[in-house]
């Protein structure tokens, strides 16, 4: 059999030439894909990048694979132009034609394709705006940046499954997305809470009752705010864990934006012994007041009073205001008082209290 021959030898409704025009765009793109994403994710680059806010390193670890993936299922498109379905295979009844279901699987896996550079593009758009957001001073955009991708994400999610629905199974899109004006409604009572939840996003951005790097407390959380989606809000607790909370809770309960402040609290209280002297006890509180009011990271609003008769002492009220919100700050402060407020008791003759009892005995 000579070499003309054996390419024009038919098997399976396909000549052997068909065979290996398929077999080379195959393996073309095998060889060559890599290559030619790599060109392309080069293109996009120099087209999209013009602010020079991601290297190019970065921008290939995006794009590169789902381009690639995007490329070998093209090639396997034009090399399967070269050969027609086998009649042999060719069964099909009213419900179920094989050929067709072929080709609509190919269909799907090509969208999918589609879908995940539409992502990756979505994920470098994010990190672009994060960097710009990063280089200003406001925190808003710091916040919507998060939300912003994820609307972004969202519509390529919904533009591939009204396509999917359109070009595979030869829905009528338009008919379709007429219906859901009238499904919405059930969706919608289905859904309430999910509604809610994306409603309170949208409170928190207009509203802007905190913004991401806030340290709030809401209920028993307390922590600094990392992220606020559609759904939800995390927060970093001081334990380092995340508390992901409804964003209705986070508009509905009260809320304390601590990162609002200027200054942070400190209240307690001291209790002295009974047989404190009424002189000690003024020179005591006085001197504490003094050292608090001079003190170079208070402000000159603090309170040092003699307030009560406690069980088995007598009790001092202790407030002033750190002047930094940072908790870090504040327990330092808060370490050096307390060390020279046992000075000054000390140094005035005076011993603190703890809990006991006396028991007088009659003869």
């Amino acid at each position: 059999m000579t070499l003309n021959e054996l390419l024009q030898y038919h098997f399976l409704s396909n000549s052997m030439e068909n065979y290996l025009w398929f077999l080379g765009f195959i393996l073309f793109g095998l060889i060559f894909k890599k290559l030619i994403s790599k060109y392309l994710s080069h293109i996009l680059f120099r087209l999209l990048n013009r602010d020079a806010s991601i290297n190019l390193e970065k921008f290939n670890d995006l794009l590169i694979r789902p381009i690639s993936f995007a490329l070998f299922l093209f090639f396997i498109y034009l090399g399967a132009l070269n050969i027609s379905f086998p009649a042999e295979l060719t069964f099909s009844n009213e419900n179920f034609n094989l050929e067709k279901l072929v080709h609509k699987a190919f269909s799907i896996v090509m969208l999918f394709s589609f879908l995940r550079i539409g992502l990756r593009l979505v994920d470098y758009f994010g990190i672009v705006f994060k960097n710009k957001a990063e280089n200003t001073e406001s925190k808003m955009d710091d916040q919507l940046v998060p939300f912003v991708i994820e609307i972004g994400k969202i519509a390529v999610y919904i533009i591939l499954f009204f396509v999917l629905l359109g070009r595979v199974f030869d829905i009528d899109v338009t008919a379709l997305a007429a219906g859901v004006g009238i499904g919405g409604i059930a969706i919608a009572m289905a859904s309430k809470e999910s509604l809610e939840n994306l409603l309170g996003s949208f409170t928190i951005f207009f509203d802007k009752p905190f913004v991401v790097g806030d340290l709030v407390s809401t209920g028993s959380i307390t922590g600094t705010v990392e992220k606020v989606g559609f759904r939800s809000t995390r927060i970093r607790t001081f334990d380092k864990s995340i508390v992901t909370v409804p964003n209705k809770n986070m508009i509905s309960a009260e809320l304390d934006n601590l990162g609002k402040r200027k200054v942070r609290r400190a209240r307690f209280y001291i209790g002295l012994t009974y047989d404190t002297s009424i002189d000690q006890m003024k020179k005591v509180v006085n001197e504490i007041e003094t050292l608090i009011n001079k003190h170079p990271k208070t402000d000159q609003e603090g309170r040092v009073k003699f307030q009560e008769f406690g069980a088995s002492s007598l009790d001092i009220m202790v407030l002033y205001y750190v002047s930094s919100t940072k908790w870090d700050d504040f327990i330092d402060v808060k370490e050096d008082i307390n060390f020279k407020i046992m000075e000054i008791v000390k140094n005035n003759n005076c011993e603190f209290a703890f809990p006991s009892t006396t028991v007088y005995l009659q003869k």
